[in-house]
């Protein structure tokens, strides 16, 4: 078993089952699944975000291993990459509860918290209307070097998201946002992995996620270097663009493919009217 408890839970759950007292907490429901639950709920009036792992069962593992995709058997994947991005100067959530037991990877029960940012914006909702009403263009622009900064010191950490969309990309609102003076914060590591260095082909797919969800903001082929150049600057080192362009045309012409091949599935089954 693995605990890990910070204020406020340590002393709201001492001489108590963590594991007990997690199933107890109520706020609002984000997801519920047979074997995980996401909920918001409030602690001496501050809120914070609750998984619940409960295991996904054999069945499943091996449903998820057959169609080639990795299930997530608990909270651990999620509180390795929030240490390891905090290592690496990262923003992203605190942990402020850990729990895990059980040896069985398919009846494993375990828990994480942590704090709640906010007010925040994400960055899908912010750029909503990007098209019909540009942004400042030096916002734009500070916004994409921040997020290829962000992405490429992710990697370079060993860290891929699996779920790298920029909806989980937070925007803090606390204050005026300027171009020079603004906070991002990178959430929903649920289904990180962390190892010693990324594997291209799980770097490749954050990428194409992260361009997928990005197509219909507006972005120029200026703004889509500028993304370029600063994710493998903060992955590599600088390098100039004529360098990257070279070096990197295989890897650019398969992200055009895959955000192709991404956004004709998403508008067979999401899109007004499709067949699901």
């Amino acid at each position: 078993m693995r605990l890990i408890l910070a204020e406020p839970f340590q002393s709201l759950w001492q001489g108590k089952d963590p594991f007990i007292e997690v199933e107890r907490l109520q706020g609002q429901v984000y997801r519920e699944l047979e074997g995980r639950r996401t909920l918001r709920t409030e602690v001496a009036g501050r809120g914070y975000f609750v998984k619940i792992h409960r295991g996904v069962g054999w069945v499943e593992i091996a449903k998820n291993l057959l169609s080639a995709k990795l299930p997530v058997l608990g909270a651990a994947q999620e509180w390795q990459a929030i240490q390891r991005l905090t290592e690496a100067g990262v923003a992203t959530m605190t942990a402020v509860a850990y729990g895990e037991r059980g040896s069985n990877p398919a009846a494993q029960h375990s828990f994480i918290v942590t704090e709640e940012l906010a007010p925040t914006t994400d960055l899908e909702q912010l750029s909503l209307n990007w098209l019909q009403q540009p942004p400042e263009p030096l916002l734009k622009r500070a916004l994409i070097a921040e997020v290829a900064k962000m992405v490429g010191s992710m990697h370079r950490a060993g860290v891929n998201h699996r779920d790298c969309y920029i909806c989980h990309f937070l925007l803090h609102t606390e204050k005026l946002v300027t171009a020079d003076d603004f906070r991002l914060s990178v959430i929903d590591l649920h289904r990180a992995q962390v190892r010693r260095t990324v594997p291209l082909r799980w770097r490749n797919k954050d990428l194409a996620a992260l361009y997928f969800s990005a197509l219909n903001i507006g972005l120029t082929r200026r703004d889509k270097l500028r993304f370029l150049r600063g994710y493998f600057s903060a992955l590599q080192g600088a390098q100039p663009l004529r360098t990257l362009l070279r070096d990197e045309a295989r890897l650019l012409g398969w992200l055009e493919r895959k955000a192709d091949r991404l956004l004709a599935r998403y508008a067979r089954k999401y899109a007004p009217g499709a067949q699901g």
